[in-house]
């Protein structure tokens, strides 16, 4: 019956509307795997075994109710299954017993190494995606749930209200019924009464027949019409009657059949409770998930971290030991520190032994309490005096030193006005006899044509004057050859008559339109301070598409081109010509099919032997056929080092002559060896040089070395630190060329490069935000805070020190040592910046993934580029620059960073070791002390170095800002080494001359 009213009010039965409205997607097998998530499966059998109790609960009731519900109960139940996996793989996380970073990252790699193994991250995250995929599910069928549920509390109300109605129409109809029944004994009563009167009529007789007869007619036409009337009316009463039992008894068995719907929807009802608890189940459970799953992302985040912590932890590990050794060292020289001072010493062993002698005889007596008080309280008088005393001692040495320094400097100026007025002055100090045998020698030498007349006239003049120059220059060369005394006499004239020398730089790199590393500064830096001496200087370099055009001036193209032979060939080479800082240069443009500088870069083609020894050629083709004369030709590293064996085979025979080969070798690592069948390219003679003792290299025989060759036909050798020279002539620092360095020894020479200190000047620097002096630096102190802004680094401590490094990252500058100082940096309390970056992949995949972990530290930021601006800022923010190189031949950034006042933390090798000296070395002058080197290449040295750095800053800050003062005053211009050039420029070409002479 219930089917028939549901037609009738054109719904479906409620159960059929309960249908599963989402299904739980199970794990793929691409971002989940179950032997990773789940330790075994003996853990999982009480869970499995529940969820199989209550998938067996719900399926009962489903069958009992409609087909459909056990498909929905055993979804719910599938998805409460999933769940609880879920739960138990996430407690198997979460419940690890790493209390620590140090505890976790050793129970990941020790005892929790089996842990990490079956739960790997990205199975984690796979467990965690497909967990929010359920708690997504679960949620949509929780919804699903509530909508039908309240679906069917609606339509229970509906029946509710439909059963009300029916209850009332029951009611109705039996009331009809009952009215019906009355008026069906009423009526049975009338004709009961009218058989009673037609009884009495008849039994009073024939009088009134008539009337009796007529009054009956009318009564019986009355009685039938009245009995008519309730026969129909009757008749319908009994069809109303009839149709009511009839509804009467579809209405009863409705009833009953809502009855039984009623006690359906109270069975729904319980359903419905449960479904409830299922419900409160579920959200719990998704609660659980939830909690779970943000524990899970918090482990997953820390991971990546973990696993850092770990590399660092063994890295740690590792070096323990070596901090053990560094303490030790420590406490030798802490040791070392207090055997200094041996009064003090003496008088504190002396108070002991009374101190213990005391405390046999009278250890229990309180004499001897008190003498201890008194013999402490002397102690302290003592170290207090002697506190005060030190203090005196170092304020007397500091008047002391800067009066010394007062002495030297008004000695150094009277030595240099002596000189100049004994230059002036004639010198009476010594007898006639010297002056006549020192002029009869140089007519002796004319005689002999060991010199020419036009140079015996200036010589004789300074005779009759009695020059000092020339007299100091006989008593020096007094026990040498006569040949070098001629040419030490001729440089004293060539110096004197001479307006300045001819000098023309060829090379690959100028700063800053072409500049890779140190030569472009160099080739910039000597050339200008040689042009301020009042030489002629000029530059050859190769047109590069790359280059800095907007730093170059007056840039123009000339008419004539300069044609030069290579691979059997004549080529037309385009000449411009324009202005750097100053200085007239050549660009020359190959009009040759490789377009040999036309490639994006300046170094690093497969064919760069052939593009500079074209290069190299054309250069001095261009000197030839413009009719230059210049009296130095300087080339620089491997790249123009062609040119000295082209200008003695090829070039002098054509008439440039003039000149001296000067070579510097900024790098002896890079030496551009090629097959010995590459030289030919240039017009060279493969079968004459690829010979030992000229261009083949020492390693490799099939070979020819551009480096060794300059070496064998320049007349001068050079490279950029005296230490650095010395390096090279071993085996070890020479790179195979040692043996050759050491044979032309006497024509190689070690110079200190110098920087611009006209570019480099935080006084007018335009890139700073403030500019500062050595005797304001709150400037420099106000560029730091910037600079922290800028990156975004912490500012809360003003007084935090800032370690800066501008590097390439190659394993020449000391990578592994820079990594490890970022996070020694860190440990102690400092802030660390990196500029720079590496040709090398592996390495620039290294520092890229420091960089990523540093990304939005409060305290490291490394910038893995090169910036101009930044590094100007970088240099003046910096508090301390570390530079720890494995090797430098000489290295400007010390220079730089000293300029600024940030101090330098070094490697004592090559340049290094010659323009920093160590604030603690007491063999070094106080005045020349102005950083802090170490010796080994390794960790311990680093932080030797960093640590006490680290604490003249964080201890003595008065000391910090003398030394910060004292290196913005050191003077590292090119005006030295330019002097020294200058003084091989002149000595070579007065050789030469002499040479000529005796010819």
């Amino acid at each position: 019956m219930c089917s028939s009213y549901n037609r009738r009010q054109g719904k479906k039965p409620p159960f059929e509307r309960i249908r599963p409205r989402a299904k739980l997607q199970p794990n793929s097998d691409d971002e989940f795997d179950p032997e990773h998530s789940v330790p075994n499966n003996g853990d999982m059998e009480p869970s499995v075994n529940r969820e199989k109790t209550f998938e067996d609960d719900v399926d009962a009731r489903g069958d009992a109710e409609h087909t459909d519900e056990k498909n929905s109960g055993t979804q719910f139940a599938s998805a409460i299954e999933t769940n609880r996996d879920v739960k138990h793989a996430n407690e198997q996380i979460t419940d690890s017993p790493a209390q620590s970073a140090v505890a976790k990252a050793s129970a990941i790699n020790g005892v929790g190494a089996e842990l990490l193994s079956s739960v790997q991250p990205d199975d984690l995250i796979g467990m965690i995606k497909n967990a929010e995929r359920n708690i997504l599910l679960l949620n949509q069928a929780r919804v699903h749930a509530l909508e039908d549920l309240h679906k069917i509390l609606s339509e229970k109300e509906t029946l509710k209200g439909e059963i009300n109605n029916l209850e009332k129409r029951l009611a109705e109809a039996d009331a009809q019924i009952k009215f019906a029944s009355q008026e069906k004994v009423h009526a049975e009563l009338l004709e009961d009464q009218l058989e009673n009167l037609q009884n009495e009529l008849i039994n009073r007789g024939g009088s009134g027949k008539s009337e009796l007869e007529l009054y009956e007619n009318r009564s019986k036409i009355s009685n039938e019409g009245a009995l008519l009337a309730r026969d129909g009316h009757i008749h319908s009463l009994s069809k109303e009657v009839d149709s009511l039992r009839t509804e009467n008894l579809a209405l009863k068995y409705d009833i009953q059949a809502l009855k039984s719907m009623l006690s359906n929807l109270k069975n729904t009802d319980k359903r419905i409770v449960t479904l409830e608890n299922e419900s409160s189940f579920l959200e719990s459970s998704m609660k659980e998930l939830e909690s779970k799953l943000s524990v899970s992302q918090q482990e997953s985040s820390n991971i990546s971290t973990l696993k850092t912590e770990c590399k660092d932890l063994w890295a740690k590990v590792e070096n323990l030991q070596l901090l053990l050794d560094k303490a030790t060292k420590q406490a030798d020289q802490a040791i070392l520190v207090l055997q200094q001072n041996q009064d003090l010493r003496k008088k504190v062993d002396k108070l002991e032994e009374s101190l213990e002698a005391a405390t046999i005889f009278k250890a229990s007596s309180e004499k001897t309490q008190q003498y201890n008080e008194l013999m402490q309280q002397k102690i302290k008088l003592l170290e207090e005096r002697l506190q005060k005393s030190d203090e005196e001692i170092y304020s007397y040495v500091q008047l002391y030193q800067e009066s010394i320094k007062e002495f030297r400097d008004t000695l150094n100026s009277l030595k240099e006005e002596s000189k100049k007025r004994a230059l002036d002055e004639p010198v009476d100090d010594m007898p006639w006899e010297f002056w006549s045998c020192l002029l009869l020698t140089i007519d002796g030498w004319v005689l002999e044509n060991k010199i020419l007349n036009s140079e015996a006239v200036p010589l004789r003049e300074m005779v009759w004057k009695r020059d000092r120059r020339i007299c100091d220059a006989y008593v020096i060369c007094k026990e040498k050859t006569e040949d070098e005394v001629i040419s030490t006499f001729l440089q004293l004239i060539s110096s004197q008559a001479s307006p300045g020398l001819h000098v023309i730089h060829i090379a690959a790199e100028m700063a800053p339109v072409a500049k890779v590393g140190g030569l472009g500064d160099v080739v910039t830096g000597l050339g200008k301070a040689l042009q301020k001496k009042g030489h002629l200087v000029e530059i050859v370099l190769p047109k590069y598409d790359c280059m800095q055009y907007d730093r170059i001036r007056d840039l123009r193209v000339l008419d004539a081109t300069v044609s030069s032979y290579f691979d059997g060939k004549l080529f037309q080479n385009k000449v411009w010509t324009g202005t750097v800082e100053g200085l007239p240069v050549y660009f020359i443009e190959p009009h040759h099919p490789s377009k040999f500088f036309w490639r994006g870069q300046y170094y690093g083609e497969q064919d760069d032997f052939k593009r500079f020894s074209f290069f190299s050629r054309a250069a001095l083709e261009l000197l030839l056929q413009v009719g230059k004369k210049p009296d130095i030709i300087h080339c620089h590293d491997w790249q123009t080092a062609f040119v000295a064996p082209l200008y003695w085979d090829l070039y002098f025979p054509k008439g440039l002559n003039s000149a001296r080969i000067c070579f510097t070798c900024h790098n002896f690592e890079y030496q551009g060896a090629a097959p010995a069948s590459e030289l030919a390219s240039c017009g060279l003679d493969v079968q004459q040089l690829h010979r030992p003792d000229r261009m083949q290299d020492n390693s490799a025989y099939d070979r020819v070395n551009p480096i060794k060759g300059a070496i064998v036909f320049s007349n001068i050798v050079t490279t950029v630190s005296p230490t650095y020279a010395q390096e090279v002539r071993t085996a070890e620092g020479g790179k195979g060329l040692h043996s050759t360095l050491n044979f032309h020894s006497k024509k190689f020479m070690g110079i200190l490069n110098g920087i611009d200190t006209d570019a480099w000047d935080p006084a007018t620097d335009i890139f700073l935000k403030v500019q500062y002096t050595a005797n304001d630096l709150q400037g420099k102190a106000e560029n730091k805070a910037y600079m922290r802004r800028h990156l975004r680094l912490s500012s809360a401590d003003d007084s935090q020190p800032l370690v800066g490094c501008i590097t390439r990252l190659v394993p020449q500058k000391g990578v592994h040592l820079i990594r490890h100082a970022i996070y020694r940096t860190l440990e102690m309390g400092g802030q660390f910046v990196l500029l720079g970056s590496s040709p090398v992949p592996h390495i620039q995949r290294e520092f890229e993934g420091i960089a990523n972990q540093f990304q939005d530290h409060e305290h490291i930021r490394l910038i893995l580029k090169y910036d101009e601006s930044l590094s100007r800022y970088i240099y003046a923010a910096s508090d301390m620059f570390i530079i720890p190189s494995i090797f430098e031949p000489c290295g400007l950034t010390q220079m730089i960073a000293m300029r600024y006042g940030s101090v330098p933390i070094v490697r004592k090798t090559g340049g290094l070791n010659d323009s920093v000296f160590d604030v603690d070395d007491d063999t070094i002058p106080y005045q020349y002390r102005n950083g802090f080197t170490f010796a080994t290449p390794d960790e311990q040295g680093l932080n030797g170095a960093l640590d006490r750095a680290f604490n003249l800053y964080n201890n003595d800050s008065e000391t910090w800002q003398q030394l910060v003062q004292k290196n913005m005053n050191i003077d590292f211009s090119w005006h030295s080494s330019a002097s020294q050039y200058e003084e091989l420029y002149a000595k070579s070409i007065a050789r030469a001359r002499a040479a000529t002479s005796r010819t």
